[in-house]
């Protein structure tokens, strides 16, 4: 497989033709030579050509990449071409250099045997992506743990993995597991997901698991003391899926900048996971970063013919947030199948709504608080880039947009890799 990232190959096609002309008239009378025509590439070309160029030179962050429960394992092989839409294949083709790869543990009810069960499927996932990283590919991707170890790995030619939590309920009922998690690899920590948690409130409560609209009013007490347990230890306390008064929460107590790591802009499109101003404007207060999420259902409203297809399609396999962790793995193959058809009638928002998205952010907090992530194979994925080998689509709009080079940098992986320094350096100075 070669191993050259697909624009790249691109260019080099592009190169060898040209390079081909000219040589054709190599070895010919010196007025044979001179009566050859001149060959050039043309504008279009030449654009291809500076966009590679640039799109390969950058550092890629992605903050948030879901995997399976059976990731590196003979069912899904991280370094294999396969369905998923991260892969180290896609990876290099896409010139993504690092990945936060999420340990997500579904909400449920909080009961001791729901949170023993929630930590053990935590410590499955990081125990996938150890053998990831240790076992099955260390000469292609290592872990990292610090912003220095995102650099030093790049320059070694590898990937970079990183690893990110999702949702306190991984945790399980108290604070005992937050710095196994730490010496495992947990350079981020989100504190709910769908449905409040013992920590925070979230922005969508479960009616199902008996959820009230609010139950802490944001941060609980235990929330505070995970809060400063992540500044402790050097953990970015991320605020996606957190609902506003718990976002508010986290900006306000925090020693150390905190991230959204995968969010939309709800001034532009009014979702219950996307950011108002004052919370944008709040992780700006932080000095932290807001990584605009490249999830086409969060970035604008779908087609009400769409969203009937969508939610048909749901009653006809019960899929839902309640029912979705006990559904066979015939009946999801068969959903997600389904679900292909409905997004190939009705194409998913393009790559420019997110640039919308990212325009806003910038105009609101500055370029040095925005960056890009794309919630791959956990619903992520829009129209131009639907996996990691498309990313180069989200440079070349960036380009067309207007963005300098210095500002796309900025975007891709500078500020991210900013604030988790800036999280390394307040726990080194303790409280």
């Amino acid at each position: 497989m070669n191993s050259q990232p697909l624009w790249n190959r691109s260019c080099l096609a592009i190169i060898t033709i040209a390079s081909a002309v000219w040589l054709s008239g190599c070895g010919t009378e010196p007025d044979a030579q001179k009566a050859a025509p001149a060959t050039t590439l043309s504008t279009a070309d030449s654009k291809v050509l500076a966009t590679a160029s640039l799109h390969n030179s950058l550092l890629t962050i992605d903050t948030h990449v879901d995997i399976p429960e059976t990731f590196a394992t003979d069912t899904v092989d991280p370094g294999a071409r396969g369905s998923y839409q991260v892969d180290l294949i896609k990876r290099r083709e896409g010139n993504l250099n690092a990945v936060f790869y999420i340990v997500y543990v579904g909400q449920t009810e909080r009961s001791p045997g729901h949170y023993q069960q929630a930590v053990a499927a935590a410590r499955n996932k990081f125990d996938a992506i150890h053998r990831m990283t240790d076992s099955l590919y260390p000469d292609q991707v290592a872990l990292a743990k610090t912003a220095d170890d995102i650099e030093r790995i790049r320059a070694q030619g590898k990937l970079v993995a990183l690893i990110g939590v999702e949702n306190g309920f991984a945790f399980g009922s108290d604070l005992s597991t937050v710095e196994e998690y730490y010496d495992r690899g947990m350079r981020y920590a989100g504190f709910a997901h769908i449905g409040h948690s013992n920590f925070a409130d979230s922005s969508m409560a479960r009616k199902d698991l008996g959820d009230l609209p609010a139950e802490h009013g944001g941060l609980s007490a235990l929330g505070k003391d995970l809060l400063a347990e992540l500044n402790r230890l050097g953990v970015m306390a991320d605020v996606s899926h957190a609902s506003k008064a718990s976002t508010l929460d986290i900006a306000r107590l925090s020693r150390a900048p905190v991230i959204a790591s995968h969010s939309g802009v709800r001034s532009l499109y009014d979702h219950f996971r996307n950011l108002d101003d004052e919370e944008l404007l709040a992780i700006k207060a932080t000095g932290g970063v807001v990584q605009v999420v490249g999830f086409d259902s969060y970035l604008a409203a779908p087609p009400a013919e769409k969203l009937a297809a969508t939610e048909a399609l749901a009653k006809q396999f019960n899929v839902s947030r309640a029912t979705y962790a006990s559904l066979s793995a015939e009946t999801i193959a068969a959903y997600r199948a389904e679900m292909k058809l409905v997004h190939q009638r009705w194409p998913r928002t393009g790559v420019a709504v997110l640039v919308d998205h990212i325009d806003y952010a910038v105009k609101l907090l500055g370029i040095e608080h925005v960056g890009i992530s794309s919630d791959f194979d956990g619903g992520g994925g829009l129209s131009g880039w639907m996996d990691a080998s498309e990313t180069p689509s989200v440079t070349a709009a960036l380009i067309a947009r207007g963005y300098t080079e210095a500002q796309i940098r900025a975007l891709w992986g500078e500020n991210l890799l900013r604030v988790m320094r800036a999280v390394e350096q307040v726990a080194a100075k303790g409280s």
